[in-house]
Formats: C-alpha cells, sequence, structure tokens
C-alpha cells in the first residue's frame, strides 16, 4: 500500500469521526483526528461541542506516549491561537509527533496558514490537502461564515410535481410523506438556525423542533414578522430560544415578546419590510454557521432575489395540485431565459413515493 493510500484511508477515518459532530459543533467546525504509529491507530478523537475539547486533544489523550514519533491525520488545520481552549499546533508538537497531514486550511483569519508554520518551524513534515473536498463538505457554513461573513443557506421546499405548495384555498398538509417529513429533521438538526415567515407561523404553527433525529441541541428559531403579528402562544416561541426579527408594531406585544425571554430584532428596511441583508448579517454576528429556511412563496423569493441561497432542498410528491395553487417562489416576471435562476443538481434521492433533489445555485 503506497503513503498515499495509507494518507487517504486514514484520512476517511478522521473525516468519519469528524462527521461525529454534524448536529452539536456549532458555531465551531466540525474536525476529526486520527494518530497513526506504525500502521496502528494509537489514538482517535473528534470535537463534539464548542467549548469542549478539540479534536487533536482527544486523540493526543488517547494515545498518550504512543503519539511520540507518529502521524497525526486532522480535518481541519490545527489551531495556533488561544480561544476557549490552547493551541492544537502546541499540542501536537509538545506531544512530538513527526507529520501532520492535513485536510484543509483553516479559513479563520486567526489560523489561516499559522497553524501549518508554527508546526513546520518546529520540524514537524506537514502535508495538507488529503480529503479536502470532503473536509469542506462538512463545513460549508463555518467557510463561509469566515471567507463572507454570512451563514450558509439552504433552502428547503415541499411540492407537488407541478410545483405547487398549497392549494388556494392556503391547504397544504399533507403534500409529502412521513418518510420525506422525517428527513428534514436531519436538515433542521445540523443547522444554527431554521428561520420562517410569519404567513408560515399563522397558517400551520409549527415548532420548528426536531423530533425525528436524536440530537440534544436544538436549533434557533427565527420568524420573520414584519408588522409583530406573531400570536403569544405560537409553539415557536415557547421554550425561549427564538428570534422575532420585526420592523413595526404594537410596544405592547414587543414588551410581551421580550418578557417572554425572546430576541427582538428591529430591522426595518425603506418598505416597512424585514431588511433581509441586515437580517443576514446579525444571524452572522451570533455566530451562525448554517441556516435553514423553511418559509412560503414570498420569503423564499426574496432571498433568492437578494442572492441569499447557497441550496435548494426540493421535495416532490407523487401529486398534481393544479394551475390556481400556490408556487414555490415569488419571483418578478422574466423576459428573457439568461435572467432565471440556474442550478445544479447534487443529488436525486427517494423517501417513500417522494424525491428530494438537492440543488445548488450557479453563480
Amino acid at each position: 500500500m503506497s503513503q498515499s493510500t495509507q494518507d487517504i484511508e486514514w484520512m476517511t477515518r478522521a473525516l468519519r469521526l469528524a462527521a461525529r459532530g454534524l448536529y452539536t459543533t456549532t458555531p465551531n467546525p466540525r474536525v476529526g483526528c486520527v494518530i497513526v504509529r506504525q500502521g496502528q491507530v494509537v489514538g482517535e478523537g473528534a470535537h463534539l461541542k464548542a467549548g469542549e475539547p478539540h479534536a487533536e486533544v482527544h486523540a493526543l489523550q488517547a494515545a498518550g506516549d504512543l503519539a511520540r514519533g507518529a502521524t497525526a491525520y486532522v480535518t481541519l488545520e490545527p489551531c495556533s491561537h488561544f480561544g476557549r481552549t490552547p493551541p492544537c499546533a502546541d499540542a501536537l508538537v509538545n506531544a512530538g509527533v513527526s507529520r501532520v497531514v492535513v485536510a484543509m486550511q483553516d479559513p479563520n483569519p486567526l489560523v489561516s496558514g499559522n497553524g501549518i508554520a508554527r508546526l513546520r518551524a518546529q520540524g514537524i513534515a506537514v502535508t495538507v490537502g488529503v480529503g479536502e473536498a470532503q473536509a469542506t463538505a462538512l463545513n460549508p457554513g463555518f467557510i463561509l461564515r469566515m471567507t463572507q461573513q454570512r451563514p450558509y443557506v439552504r433552502l428547503k421546499v415541499a411540492a407537488s410535481l407541478d410545483g405547487c405548495t398549497a392549494l388556494a384555498n392556503g391547504a397544504s398538509q399533507w403534500i409529502t410523506s412521513p418518510d420525506a417529513r422525517k428527513d428534514v429533521h436531519h436538515w433542521r438538526a445540523q443547522s444554527c438556525a431554521v428561520l420562517t415567515g410569519i404567513g408560515s407561523i399563522l397558517k400551520d404553527n409549527s415548532a420548528l423542533t426536531v423530533r425525528e433525529v436524536s440530537t440534544p441541541r436544538q436549533p434557533l428559531r427565527v420568524i420573520v414578522d414584519s408588522q409583530l403579528r406573531i400570536p403569544v402562544d405560537a409553539k415557536a416561541l415557547q421554550d425561549g430560544h427564538a428570534i422575532v426579527a420585526y420592523a413595526q408594531g404594537e410596544v405592547a406585544k414587543l414588551e410581551m415578546l421580550q418578557v417572554m425571554g425572546l430576541r427582538t430584532w428591529h430591522l426595518p428596511n425603506a418598505q416597512g419590510q424585514v431588511d433581509i441583508r441586515a437580517l443576514m448579517q446579525a444571524l452572522t454576528a451570533l455566530p451562525c454557521n448554517e441556516l435553514l429556511i423553511e418559509a412560503g412563496a414570498t420569503l423564499n423569493g426574496a432571498f433568492l432575489q437578494h442572492g441569499l441561497v447557497d441550496e435548494l432542498l426540493m421535495y416532490y410528491a407523487p401529486k398534481l395540485m393544479g394551475s390556481t395553487a400556490r408556487g414555490m417562489f415569488d419571483l418578478p416576471p422574466f423576459s428573457q431565459m439568461a435572467e432565471v435562476h440556474a442550478l445544479h443538481i447534487v443529488d436525486i434521492r427517494q423517501f417513500g413515493q417522494d424525491i428530494r433533489i438537492q440543488a445548488k445555485l450557479q453563480t
């Protein structure tokens, strides 16, 4: 077995470890580490929760003295700065590893190349780029927040085969099957926040919580409610883990929400609606890595028009709802094909009788 093949094998194991933090590491990145000596794993670990030891620390503790002269496989460049925990680059140096294989450089400006440089300065051989595509796919929100100062946005929509999300009278429960709806909870669980509009709250009164996936963490709920119409007994508000973004509204309602322990963000635009770009900036500052939108056609269209959607999760049920039913996106009319939103399909799979199309916006 060649060294490069060995590197791929051990990094694949580290990536599997990193995926254990899919639902829990926010706002930190998902990172795994495997320490190998003479072809045997002597220690491994994953970062599972912000504030707890990083993957390298778990792996080094497991390896003990066997880390000396070993190779460490890490899915993200070891940190070089003091945050909630000491620098992992220093921990690797102090443990005496002889080589570090890194899947990708850390996009965090506080690290970005410094961890690798620190290792090399101490005479440790460093290889970068093994499993880079897979490591990048594990942390799209962390990468985007560090490089473009905004969350990675997924927009989920459930529709009939003719692209309708509700009948003309608003009836929409349920278009898709329980299997498809269960899959949505996987995306909720890995999101830092789930965003919806007041129209969806008034129509469906969804709790927007994770119920079909085992996770110790619930995503933050964000309700876009320009005129503060939300009922104080709405399910999405009941545990206080929610934000209501508004533009105008009664002071009494605002005070009631605040007494309930809810955060209220006043983000008006010139049209008296919630300023979506300002909302994204506020979410970034929380910080928020991955945002899942589960809203109606108006808000869906607004996010698309502002160029703030990275990925679409479109669930199609084998039903036809007719030309008077409501569509997926409220968009202005286009006069030429060059104006339409082009997509790149990355995955198609079936859940029961429903189909999920996962697509990214072409830029």
